[in-house]
């Protein structure tokens, strides 16, 4: 019996996968999903990768993706320059900006030290990091990469080189998340939310 075969939609399906989270069976709903839309409507799908490709780049400052010189945050002169809170991943900056409460700026790393991935602090966005920092104007740095053992590590990193330069390096403080039951909570969790408690 011939198998069923159609190498264009399979090219689909694998390209699909590719993408994070997607499974084969996820694929294969998009790929079908993709061909039941009009042309019309598939060329502007294609149009925005290609547009998003072509246009997104590093702002030149914090290395956030923009389509400008400088991303929105660095554009708005409203920002506490002061204050630079350091994340791993642009997405990061995304979900800080959500919360309205924070009113400084970012620097974006795109990843984290990990020896076994084989990424080193050469790397990351550190050394630019390093550049900002060394003008003078900087007061504070917010270490927010994950509570992971390659954020925590990189934190560290970080927090050693600024030292020596007299900057402020506080780490964000990490707990039980609102709604979460202390019983189900791991060891880590726990003991981070008791170093981070606060007056009430």
């Amino acid at each position: 019996m011939a198998s069923y075969h159609v190498a264009p939609l399979e090219t689909l399906v694998e390209q699909f996968e590719k993408l994070p989270g997607i499974g084969h069976k996820s694929a294969q709903r998009l790929a079908y999903h993709i061909l039941g839309i009009s042309r019309e409507e598939a060329e502007k799908f294609a149009n925005a990768i290609m547009d998003a490709h072509e246009k997104i780049h590093y702002c030149k400052v914090c290395c956030n993706l923009t389509d400008e010189e400088l991303c929105p945050v660095c554009r708005n002169n409203s920002r506490d320059k002061s204050t630079i809170c350091v994340v791993e991943d642009p997405r990061d900056v995304f979900a800080l900006e959500r919360t309205n409460e924070f009113n400084a700026t970012y620097h974006v790393l795109h990843g984290v030290i990990s020896p076994l991935s084989g990424v080193g602090p050469d790397q990351l966005h550190i050394k630019e990091l390093l550049a900002r920092v060394g003008d003078g104007q900087i007061k504070e740095v917010i270490m927010a990469t994950n509570p992971t053992v390659e954020g925590e590590a990189t934190a560290m990193y970080i927090s050693r080189l600024l030292k020596p330069m007299g900057i402020r390096v506080t780490r964000l403080a990490y707990g039980i998340p609102v709604g979460g039951d202390l019983e189900y909570a791991d060891e880590v969790t726990l003991s981070r939310a008791i170093e981070g408690r606060r007056e009430l």
